[in-house]
């Protein structure tokens, strides 16, 4: 068995039918290039053929009433393609916003943990085209955040995809094994007994975290501060309700950006983002005259020998929404990225996984039910979420379609109403935005902002 880490379980004691704690990924593929040509029953079939290899797919959650720690991941012997995979047609026309008002409703439904904790829609009728015709499909995946980060989330739609049409099988890969009730609660009462040695770990840890920022602070070069960030819309109670905006834009243009005022291109990635929301609030005469914060989740996975699935680190940085002219504001975030960088890598890339461990079951649990007492659940500890995951650079396929667009979208919280997602997919960089509609009416009016801040920024001399 596959014990859940204390970050892995964090993510699934803090779920709730307001803030469901999946990932996601709108998928758009042209289904021209199947061989023998598409039909609903030969993706299926093609599909089913690879959960041999998914181990992360076939797992499920198990625990006993008298487990101490946290469940643990078992094979689901009596796994069933059927009840993971859905069927759906858009209404007409069939463009983008039916897609992405059919996927936020996808999204905003929490995933049975009867279950391995996956689901794939196979949505057909996109521009009013079927798909058997070669016309375009669309997948929505959605994965359980306590399953995956947002690294492992790439790696396993890489896994799900071929550099081929016609790609043979994959050779089968074995899953986390069985556990008894019984043998879950003993091997769960022994790591109960081992926690408090977590602490030996964390509180030099913690000591050292504190004294670096501080000395950052005082020197200037410190990353921005949480509690800090101005309150806005987006920072505000959900409902279970969730809205998606897309947004795809040359990646080519991007690295002429990144190379032309010789920054990288999470910087570019960072002025887009500062730049649409900044025209957004602004229209609106809701800009705040302090900077908005981002948190920026990063991956660990290179750099940890720590148990569990979500390998996760972060920053929080300024997006200088305070300045008006976009050269200036890249230039800004590009100096503030690095210090932000260079504060969050001094202060230990498993800092997060680590206090996570620390918590026991019970712990999770009170620590919850305080937080959900006091103003701290939705206060403004930062903006928005911005996330930058490098995607795969050549031609993919799903079960012999060719992929032609891949948006990721991540979870919002209370306080926190909007993610922004970016990756990067053969020659285009695609944006994935999800909030909750009463927060936010039009997103993709923020959606609709990126392109032309990336002319913006190209016509700077």
């Amino acid at each position: 068995m596959e014990r859940l880490s204390g970050l892995d379980a964090g993510l699934l004691y803090s779920e709730s039918s307001a803030v469901p704690l999946h990932v996601c990924s709108i998928v758009e593929l042209d289904t021209s290039t199947v061989p023998g040509g598409y039909t609903f029953e030969r993706f299926s079939s093609d599909l089913a053929s690879r959960m041999s290899a998914l181990p992360e797919m076939r797992a499920k959650l198990a625990d006993s009433q008298l487990n101490l720690d946290h469940p643990v991941w078992v094979e689901d012997r009596a796994f069933d393609l059927t009840r993971h995979l859905k069927r759906i047609s858009l209404p007409s026309p069939g463009g983008r916003r039916e897609l992405a008002d059919i996927c936020a409703h996808i999204a905003s439904n929490p995933l049975d943990r009867s279950k391995p904790l996956w689901e794939m829609w196979v949505i057909e009728g996109v521009d009013d085209i079927n798909p058997e015709d070669g016309g375009p499909l669309a997948l929505m995946l959605k994965l359980h955040h306590a399953a995956v980060d947002g690294m492992a989330a790439a790696n396993l739609l890489n896994q799900l995809c071929d550099p081929e049409p016609d790609a043979p099988p994959r050779d089968p890969v074995d899953g986390p094994g069985d556990a008894s009730p019984l043998e879950i609660a003993a091997d769960g009462f022994l790591r109960f007994l081992t926690r408090p040695w977590q602490l030996t770990r964390v509180i030099p840890e913690t000591t050292s975290t504190i004294v670096k920022t501080v000395t950052r602070a005082v020197s200037g070069t410190a990353m921005a501060a949480p509690f800090t960030a101005p309150t806005t819309r987006f920072n505000a109670e959900l409902t279970s309700e969730r809205n998606i905006a897309l947004a795809q834009m040359e990646l080519d243009d991007v690295k002429r950006v990144k190379d032309r005022f010789d920054v990288k291109v999470n910087d570019v990635v960072m002025a887009l983002c500062a730049g649409a929301l900044r025209g957004f609030l602004g229209d609106r005469d809701e800009l705040p005259d302090t900077p908005l914060i981002a948190v920026v989740p990063s991956s660990v996975r290179d750099q940890s020998d720590r148990p569990g699935r979500n390998q996760l680190s972060g920053m929080f940085c300024n997006l200088h929404t305070d300045i008006d002219d976009p050269l200036e504001r890249l230039r800004a975030i590009a100096e503030s990225n690095s210090n932000a960088k260079e504060h969050s890598s001094s202060l230990g890339p498993t800092l997060l996984v680590d206090l996570a461990e620390v918590l026991s079951r019970g712990a999770f649990g009170w620590l919850l039910n305080l937080l959900s007492r006091t103003p701290l659940t939705h206060a403004a500890i930062h903006n928005a979420v911005i996330s930058n995951v490098a995607g795969p650079q050549s031609t993919l396929y799903v079960c012999g379609a060719e992929v032609k667009a891949l948006y990721p979208l991540g979870p919002i919280f209370h306080g926190s109403g909007l993610n922004i997602t970016v990756m990067s997919q053969g020659d285009k960089m695609n944006v994935g935005i999800i909030s909750c509609p009463q927060l936010v009416d039009d997103l993709w009016d923020l959606a609709d902002r990126f392109d032309a801040e990336l002319q913006e920024l190209l016509s700077q001399s």
